[in-house]
């Protein structure tokens, strides 16, 4: 799979999957550091799945606190990664706020269906891998990091 085929714009910000050898990462852009996670997230989902195969049917409350915005980043997605786990859940729908240190959110989505969802791997965890909140030459911010599968 050429995963650098992997790319959406969502309205709210983009997301795209990037190369990295046996791995893959996920690089969310968006106006605010909060849309940038959101889409960073919703590529975390379709490294699984693509998201428009999940329906935002339940809500999940995510809360994670780090003073460094790219830790932040990564607690985030390993949040995400553990409620998928933990719940047996996919995300399609992300809300993210962030005041500081403290990130709150709320993912939605539903169980996991294999015969529907046709999950393609498992996502073991996000890894300090080119980890990066910033923005880039136009003014939009970019989270990303690579995710171990």
């Amino acid at each position: 799979m050429n995963l650098n085929a992997r790319k959406a714009n969502t309205g709210q910000g983009s997301w795209e999957h990037f190369s990295h050898a046996a791995d893959i990462g996920v690089r969310g852009f968006g106006d605010t550091p909060e849309q940038a996670f959101e889409q960073a997230a919703l590529a975390l989902t379709a490294v699984v799945t693509p998201p428009e195969r999940v329906q935002p049917r339940e809500a999940v409350d995510i809360r994670c606190r780090n003073p460094d915005p790219e830790l932040l980043l990564f607690d985030w997605l390993n949040a995400l990664i553990y409620e998928m786990a933990v719940r047996q859940m996919l995300f399609s729908r992300f809300e993210v706020h962030i005041e500081g240190a403290q990130l709150q959110a709320r993912a939605w989505g539903e169980p996991l269906e294999p015969a529907r969802h046709r999950p393609a791997v498992e996502i073991k965890g996000a890894t300090f891998t080119e980890l990066k909140l910033a923005q880039d030459a136009s003014g939009r911010w970019v989270a990303q990091c690579v995710v171990d599968v």
